[in-house]
């Protein structure tokens, strides 16, 4: 199954495909597309960012254009729903979705929800749903295919925050908790301490560890830390920037300090990793 849409006039594109054959493949290799991976049936190993996961029947899994994606030809039971900014801003769209920091950011690990019941029955529904719109030739194509794409973006949200141990806190706090997802993502590369980012949310640092602490979630310190990780990994395996470039790259004024984090959050060096991990990828 291969099924697209493309907008000659704004660029938009969306596809819903299950990787079946050689063009659908060669998507994950093209730049700025973000991508909504679900296992329908069985499970599936993937490699994201160099890593090796493995999503089981009715996992689905958020990645966005930063995230390098890596999937078998011979896989069995994967849909995906991939799209550019184009056909769907998040974050234009955030106010009505808020699933900037919760679903889409680019964090060492890309989040994966699992379905229920209830909800395997939806996005059952939804794909049907997909299906025919995409038979429906007409002006509003489009503009159905965004509608569909947002309720699920929804219902995935609502899902995330209850797995995120979330869903209990209002929305004044769910918001801090996005706020500062978000911030880390636009800002990691030249703002290293917690402090920066309090201060950009009227915070002080404490207040913010130990709201994080409250509702066990993971510290603000080690968001920071690992959106700079996650990058720094991304860099050595998919680019042939030198340590010392990346470090540049990264914020670090000594490349030095940068091998040193990079040591203590890995443990190993930078080059270390690039090697060694080069080699499994390959």
């Amino acid at each position: 199954m291969k099924l697209d849409y493309h907008n000659i006039k704004d660029a938009g594109r969306f596809t819903i495909t299950s990787f079946q054959c050689g063009p659908s493949l060669q998507l994950l290799q093209e730049k700025g597309l973000y991508k909504i991976v679900w296992c329908a049936e069985g499970e599936e190993k993937l490699t994201v960012d160099g890593y090796q996961i493995t999503l089981k029947k009715n996992q689905v899994l958020f990645c966005t254009p930063v995230n390098v994606v890596d999937i078998p030809k011979d896989n069995h039971g994967l849909i995906a729903y991939v799209f550019n900014r184009e056909f769907y801003c998040i974050q234009h769209n955030d106010s009505e979705v808020s699933c900037m920091g919760m679903l889409f950011f680019g964090s060492s690990n890309a989040p994966i929800i699992e379905l229920s019941g209830k909800h395997q029955k939806s996005f059952e529904a939804m794909l049907t749903l997909f299906q025919e719109e995409f038979d429906t030739r007409d002006q509003i194509q489009g503009e159905m295919l965004r509608t569909l794409l947002k309720r699920m973006l929804i219902t995935s949200t609502r899902l995330i925050k209850t797995e995120e141990n979330v869903g209990d806190l209002s929305v004044k706090q769910v918001e801090l908790i996005r706020k500062y997802n978000i911030l880390v993502e636009q800002h990691f590369k030249e703002k290293h301490q917690v402090a920066d980012y309090a201060e950009m949310l009227f915070k002080s640092p404490k207040t913010l560890s130990n709201f994080f602490k409250k509702h066990d979630y993971k510290s603000p310190l080690k968001i920071i830390n690992d959106r700079i990780t996650a990058e720094a990994k991304r860099l050595l395996l998919y680019s042939e920037k030198s340590a010392e470039e990346i470090a540049y790259e990264l914020g670090y004024n000594e490349p030095s300090h940068f091998s040193k984090f990079f040591k203590k959050q890995s443990g190993v060096s930078p080059l270390s990793f690039r090697k060694n991990t080069r080699t499994l990828v390959e």
